[in-house]
């Protein structure tokens, strides 16, 4: 049994404003979605408003932060969770991201002025704004320039490959998200790690020490519509809570 804290779940609920806004009314409501999975046993609640508003919008921002616990924040990274400075769970309210391309995109770097002011940004309340780049994640001396707390880095090559059979390939893409754990975390810095992980996938990961949070968003709401919610999320939860206890 692993001695190590909890890994932290991040429920990325995007993708319940995707499915509201292809009527253009107010069902489903993503704050509503984000409590159910807040009760559920997440640790925190990420929302991207993004520029060209595919998400959340302008006009339902003062929605969103009206949610208990509610940490508003900019950057264009995948990351949610709890505050730095620990406490109940602290859902987020993400922006600018890129305009169109798919949600959270390939694990491309931001450009260094987004990804400076993005860094920056979490530097006084609280909350930790990650760069998200695919492994391995940039120099140390990198992030320290952009005072980067965290670094969330990026598995959808890794779980792409696991879906597909091809065994060799998402080897060596495990190998890479667990070298670059290593590297950020020797680096000082919080590591997370995210984008296309499902029950098994993030029941792997789990095991990775220096992963101490993970955020998973279009899987949770694609199971949600055949078992809810709520179950998706704990379900979710003990399959990180079987793989930290191997780590």
């Amino acid at each position: 049994m692993s001695d190590l804290p909890q890994l932290r779940l991040g429920v990325n609920i995007d993708h319940v404003a995707t499915v509201r806004n292809a009527r253009g009314g107010r069902h489903p409501d993503p704050v509503r979605a984000a409590l159910a999975a807040i009760e559920a046993g997440a640790d925190g609640i990420t929302a991207h408003l993004r520029e060209d508003r595919r998400h959340i919008r302008d006009e339902r921002k003062s929605g969103e932060a009206k949610t208990p616990n509610f940490q508003s924040g900019r950057g264009g990274g995948g990351g949610g969770g709890r505050g730095r400075g620990g406490g109940p769970p602290a859902p987020r309210l993400r922006g600018p991201g890129a305009r169109g391309g798919p949600p959270q995109g390939g694990g491309a770097p931001a450009p260094a002025p987004r990804a400076r002011a993005a860094a920056g940004g979490g530097g006084g309340g609280g909350g930790a704004l990650p760069l998200f780049p695919p492994p391995p994640p940039p120099p140390p001396k990198a992030t320290t320039a952009l005072r980067a707390p965290v670094i969330e880095i990026h598995t959808g090559a890794w779980c792409d490959a696991a879906a597909d059979g091809h065994a060799a390939e998402a080897a060596a893409e495990f190998a890479r998200i667990r070298d670059a754990a290593r590297l950020a975390r020797r680096a000082g810095l919080e590591v997370h790690a995210g984008h296309g992980l499902d029950f098994g996938t993030a029941e792997a990961i789990a095991a990775l020490p220096e992963v101490v949070e993970l955020n998973i968003g279009h899987f949770l709401v694609g199971e949600a519509i055949f078992s809810g919610l709520g179950p998706a999320v704990r379900t979710m939860r003990a399959a990180m809570d079987k793989g930290r206890a191997r780590a």
